[in-house]
């Protein structure tokens, strides 16, 4: 089938890491034989400019119009960004993505975030395309709680061939805006979870990965991994980590972010071991996993988080706030799920797992269903029933329009 994407989230040489989720599910539907496309629009801003912009723009400004992550292609028309205007920016990326993500002629179109593309669902849909939204986070969850974007968001959801989403918490959540804006009760509404890749993500020596890093064999090591941002609160990581007070302890921060001055200040202020890394490849990712004595995510927002599903496939013990599907993916609630945003309740599950942490190849078995593949069957079974769905009516419609 011909699928093609429209997103907002795909890496690029300027964010290598930012969407690799993303670029793996797509890679691994474009491995089946299936004919792969991503239009990623990107806020225009003039190249000459990019020293004066905030960072976000200026990598913006710097972006390829095209490329590829793992063998997907993708391009990257601008369009015109406002600052403050979500709405007009979001019918500015619908303009701008709808024309060049119908080229072609696709059997299928999957909007793989679903704001600003929900915006975009309309026009699919008026050129005889089914149109499928995925969910993944933020992109509904922080966009529903915003008075002048909900009535947006539901619209387009409501009007979509199809929902998928990353977790249920999710997914429901979808659901329910598109009811909210008349969405018919039938509209399929599928879970399509991320995948982890088993045979990257693997158990290993300790000590030889704490070496291939360059960090002491001995202390305990605590690893977040995620974008220094607000949802994400690092600040409280760090607090938790501050208020268990591990003699010999480290916390390791892998990402980059806004709040990085504020960590390191903190950090600074408290006398504590933090290291604040960057980003980092995805193979090295799996040795910071198989280095930490455990993973500690503190955010307040989340779909299904990866860095969960892979911490667990390498048999890293795993301690997480409450947030959206994280607790779907968690083996043992009572001891690595916090419900209380408070640094002391997240440092008491903390202490307990590194105290008395699980056997890795417990964790390991406990996401060993939750693979590409798995994930992939769910979408490609309903992208087939709506290419079918689709053809059948088509052909009625023309056997109709031969009797008149």
């Amino acid at each position: 089938m011909r699928v093609h994407v429209l997103t907002s989230l795909f890496p690029s040489r300027e964010a290598p890491f930012e969407g690799i989720f993303a670029a793996r599910k797509w890679s691994e539907f474009a491995a089946r034989g299936h004919d792969v496309r991503v239009v990623a629009p990107v806020p225009w801003a003039p190249r000459v400019l990019a020293p004066l912009l905030g960072p976000a723009r200026a990598r913006a400004a710097r972006t390829e119009r095209r490329g590829a992550s793992l063998g997907v292609e993708a391009v990257r028309p601008r369009y015109l960004h406002v600052p403050k205007r979500g709405a007009g920016n979001a019918r500015s990326f619908a303009r701008v993505g709808a024309p060049r993500v119908l080229e072609g002629a696709p059997d299928a179109v999957v909007i793989d975030y679903a704001w600003p593309g929900a915006a975009a669902v309309e026009e699919v849909l008026r050129a005889g395309v089914p149109c499928v939204v995925n969910g993944r986070g933020s992109d509904v969850l922080q966009v529903q709680g915003l008075p002048s974007l909900r009535a947006e968001l539901a619209g387009g959801l409501a009007r979509a061939s199809a929902l998928t989403a990353v977790s249920q918490d999710l997914l429901d959540a979808m659901v329910a805006l598109s009811l909210e804006a008349g969405g018919a009760a039938e509209t399929p509404a599928v879970l399509t979870p991320n995948g982890v890749d088993g045979d990257r993500f693997a158990p290993g020596d300790r000590v030889e990965a704490r070496g291939r890093l360059g960090q002491a064999t001995d202390g305990e090591l605590v690893l977040v991994v995620g974008h220094l941002i607000e949802r994400k609160d690092p600040l409280l990581a760090l607090r938790a980590f501050v208020h268990a007070a591990r003699p010999g302890g480290r916390l390791v921060f892998v990402g980059r972010g806004p709040l990085e001055g504020a960590v390191a200040a903190e950090a600074e202020r408290h006398g504590v071991d933090v290291q604040l890394v960057g980003e980092r490849p995805p193979e090295e990712l799996a040795d910071w996993y198989r280095a930490a004595d455990l993973m500690l995510l503190t955010s307040s927002r989340e779909g299904r988080p990866n860095v969960v599903l892979e911490a667990l496939s390498c048999g890293c013990p795993v301690v997480a706030t409450d947030a959206g599907g994280t607790a779907e993916v968690l083996p043992d609630h009572g001891r690595m799920l916090v419900i209380d945003r408070d640094p002391g309740a997240v440092a008491a599950k903390l202490t307990g797992l590194l105290d008395a942490p699980p056997a890795p190849d417990t964790l390991r078995a406990s996401v060993a269903e939750l693979s590409w593949g798995a994930s992939i069957d769910a979408l490609e079974g309903l992208l087939s029933s709506l290419i079918e769905a689709r053809r059948s009516t088509g052909t009625a419609s023309d056997e109709a329009d031969t009797t008149r």
